[in-house]
């Protein structure tokens, strides 16, 4: 009997083998209890080229709690932003075995608004 964790990396995996076949960059996002975190992986998974997360100083200073879909919404923005910054258009979306819903979805909204496309 797998335990929730198991089975979430279980679903992640299936993703990440179908992304890896693209060979596109993917905006992969991990989310805890406290924290959201989004990062975006080069296409051979080799190189993590930009981040941003409810962790990160200037988001806590505006955010009191970093475990909602607000401040979701607000890392989806950042990592579109520093997405442009490095020059990255389009990416595939790793939701890492989370359902698309609540705080994962907050993201990938906030993200497609401010400009990435997947």
């Amino acid at each position: 009997m797998l335990n929730k964790k198991e089975q979430r990396l279980r679903r992640a995996r299936q993703t990440r083998a179908r992304i890896a076949i693209q060979g596109a960059a993917r905006l992969s996002v991990f989310r805890s209890n406290l924290h959201i975190y989004a990062s975006i992986i080069s296409g051979d998974g080799s190189k993590v080229l930009a981040t941003a997360s409810t962790a990160e100083k200037d988001v806590r200073a505006e955010f009191a709690n970093g475990g909602n879909a607000a401040a979701a919404s607000a890392v989806g923005k950042r990592i579109a932003e520093k997405a442009k910054a490095v020059g990255i258009e389009k990416v595939a979306f790793d939701r890492a075995g989370f359902a698309y819903h609540g705080r994962v979805k907050a993201l990938a909204e906030a993200a497609r608004e401010a400009g990435l496309q997947f």
